[in-house]
């Protein structure tokens, strides 16, 4: 690894649940897509996201009287959900994504979790993040086995965005890495010195010039994008001050306001880096990078608050991803995913505490979405998890491999033997990728 310094739709509840409609499980034989195309990125929400604030349940007859303060009105009420269906909304914090599930091009998952079932958030993220059943039970993660199996296999297929390279991507495949630097840049003078220094050394050198390589590339890219997004010279010659690009990042800091200007400063460019890499044809085809914030524990709020501000910048996030890959968006899927829920009712903080089941996401222009994926268990005392979680009924290892399957051609026996060890009881969700 190489390290830089810096479905269904729930249209209807009967007897107090939503079934499966629309999804089969994984079938050999489905036609590649074209060689190098897909792109995958996979967003860690770490921290825990209240699925049930995130994607509620508005038509659940139990919903509001366990959330009481916190419960989001129903779709079309003053600071009500986003309407997805009949049972579900979307927090209103996330507009670009209710846009996407009504281009198609998201689905929801509810009622889902990884395989673990305590409430520790460095053994979930473990679970998460490895592909397996048990915390600590292997040094390497399920997306960086799944890239020795990809059917055109390149060098550097993944790139990691942040100062270290999550589990989820560690392994013995090759990939590189890239975070945005607090130092200053290296004037000319110390990068040749630095470059001499490094000579005799061929590890040293050749990671000196991947690092100078990856912000030349996420450099030249901006550049670019900037020089797109100037005005055309006036043509009477008059000096002009160079004009500045409007677009989805100018809301960027959201809710949150100035006071998440920094935080959200880094994300921004952390999103940008992803979409320069992913965006060339010869570069990677999977990113990853997480966000976190999500432990909602007190003062966690409704349509308004801790949690809308996060869902907020999230959501800003994402759009401003689609506008940088710009066509390459039509390829890429978008997981969005974090490793347990929180718990059904409110505490004495008016925050949650941890839970199990929560929900996912899955956006991009290769997704076959508009649609919300729940076996929906309901939220009546005697449907919840030990009495105080909504219940898991979705595996969120069908989920993704559904989505390596379908739109990385990872190969079924790879996913069920190496990619998610002794996991042949998990069948891939089937029908998430637009063919």
């Amino acid at each position: 690894m190489k390290n830089r310094r810096q479905f269904l739709t729930a249209g209807m509840l009967a007897a107090g649940s939503t079934l499966l409609p629309e999804l089969s499980f994984a079938k050999a034989g489905t036609p590649d897509h074209e060689k190098g195309r897909a792109r995958f990125v996979f967003v860690l929400l770490r921290g825990a996201l209240d699925g049930l604030a995130a994607v509620p349940p508005c038509g659940d007859p139990a919903y509001a009287g366990l959330r009481r303060a916190l419960a989001l009105p129903a779709p079309g009420a003053p600071g009500g959900a986003l309407p997805l269906d009949k049972l579900f909304g979307l927090h209103p914090a996330l507009p670009f994504l209710h846009q996407s599930f009504q281009a198609q091009e998201l689905l929801v998952f509810h009622a889902t979790a990884s395989p673990y079932r305590d409430r520790s958030h460095f053994d979930g993220q473990d679970v998460l993040e490895s592909g397996l059943t048990t915390p600590h039970a292997a040094p390497t993660g399920w997306l960086n086995r799944a890239l020795a199996e990809l059917p055109a296999r390149t060098q550097n297929a993944g790139v990691s965005l942040g100062a270290n390279i999550p589990l989820v991507l560690r392994g013995p495949t090759e990939v590189t890495s890239w975070s945005p630097s607090k130092l200053a840049a290296l004037d000319e003078d110390t990068l040749s010195r630095l470059t001499d220094l490094y000579r005799a050394d061929r590890l040293l050198a050749a990671r000196l010039a991947e690092a100078v390589s990856a912000d030349a590339l996420v450099a030249a890219d901006e550049q670019d994008s900037a020089a797109a997004a100037r005005p055309p010279p006036p043509t009477d010659k008059v000096d002009t001050m160079d004009g500045a690009r409007m677009d989805s990042a100018a809301q960027y800091n959201g809710p949150n306001g100035a006071s998440g200007a920094n935080k959200s400063g880094r994300y921004e460019a952390v999103v940008r880096a992803a979409a320069r890499f992913l965006a060339r044809d010869d570069g990677p085809q999977v990113a990853v990078f997480d966000t976190s914030g999500w432990d909602t524990h007190a003062g966690e709020g409704g349509a308004q608050g801790q949690l809308a501000g996060r869902l907020g910048q999230l959501d800003a996030g994402l759009a401003l991803l689609k506008t940088e890959l710009g066509a390459r968006w039509a390829d890429t899927a978008v997981l969005l995913a974090t490793e347990f829920g929180r718990t059904a009712a409110i505490n004495g903080t008016q925050g949650t505490d941890h839970g199990t089941a929560t929900c996912a996401f899955l956006a991009g222009g290769a997704v076959r979405g508009g649609r919300v994926v729940a076996d929906w268990p309901g939220l009546s005392a005697s449907a919840l998890y030990q009495g105080r979680d909504l219940r898991p009924t979705l595996d969120l290892r069908a989920v993704l491999k559904g989505v390596l399957n379908e739109h990385l051609r990872v190969p079924a026996g790879a996913l069920a033997s190496r990619v998610f060890p002794n996991s042949a009881a998990v069948k891939a969700l089937d029908g998430l990728m637009r063919v």
